[in-house]
């Protein structure tokens, strides 16, 4: 691996260390880029076997103090597109939208459905589904009640999903916020995780925390 003039900046740095939140995230904002707002990045190791269904983990959250950045949101129906649009939502079609879909249009990054086009929805799971952006009714993205589904997703949800290895990682906010909203986006994270541990996940269970930015260097933290 090449070895850039920022990763060179990270040699003081104590990588093996276990560092508090707060102090972490501080340490964090002096290795941050001038050009953009970074986002503070925590990655979560889980005692759990993402091979088996009764440990899988996969669920929706909405931050205390929002994730800094504006979701677009498609929506999928045809009997509530006023709704949607008083909403919020950027996208609105039915069938149509379901077509452009198909053709490659993905400007968005999240899709509402309402419960009558799940059907005609299996047209474009192959697409949204690697993304992670397919609705399921678990994750609040199919339902009648589409107003409320925008307005939420609108408000700062991320996506909380154990990958291989039992990792998951998600944005916890952009470093412009003040340190204690951070910290207290973290803590959600982690709480909402612990109580959707599965009971067939035996042993320990939180493996390891650790926080990073979008292009700086991870440290190990304690919450």
């Amino acid at each position: 691996m090449k070895i850039t003039k920022r990763m060179k900046t990270w040699a003081a740095l104590d990588l093996d260390k276990t560092y508090a939140l707060a102090d972490a995230v501080e340490i964090l904002r002096g290795y941050a880029s001038k050009k953009f707002d970074e986002t503070l990045e925590i990655a979560v190791r889980l005692g759990v076997d993402v091979t088996k269904a009764d440990q899988n983990i996969r669920l929706m959250l909405s931050l205390p103090n929002g994730t800094g950045k504006t979701a677009r949101v498609a929506v999928v129906t045809v009997d509530k597109a006023d709704e949607a649009k008083k909403a919020g939502a950027d996208v609105i079609g039915g069938e149509e939208l379901i077509d452009k879909i198909a053709g490659g249009f993905l400007e968005f990054d999240r899709v509402i459905a309402s419960p009558d086009m799940m059907p005609k929805m299996a047209k474009v799971a192959r697409v949204l589904g690697p993304k992670g952006i397919m609705p399921n009714p678990k994750l609040g993205t199919v339902t009648n009640n589409i107003a409320d589904a925008v307005k939420t997703a609108k408000a700062g949800q991320v996506e909380l999903r154990a990958e291989k290895k039992g990792i998951v990682h998600a944005g916890a906010g952009k470093l412009s916020f003040a340190t204690n909203k951070l910290v207290e986006n973290c803590e959600a994270i982690v709480d909402a995780l612990k109580k959707a541990k599965p009971s067939a996940s035996k042993g320990q269970y939180l493996l390891g925390i650790s926080v990073s930015t979008t292009q700086g260097p991870g440290l190990r933290v304690t919450i």
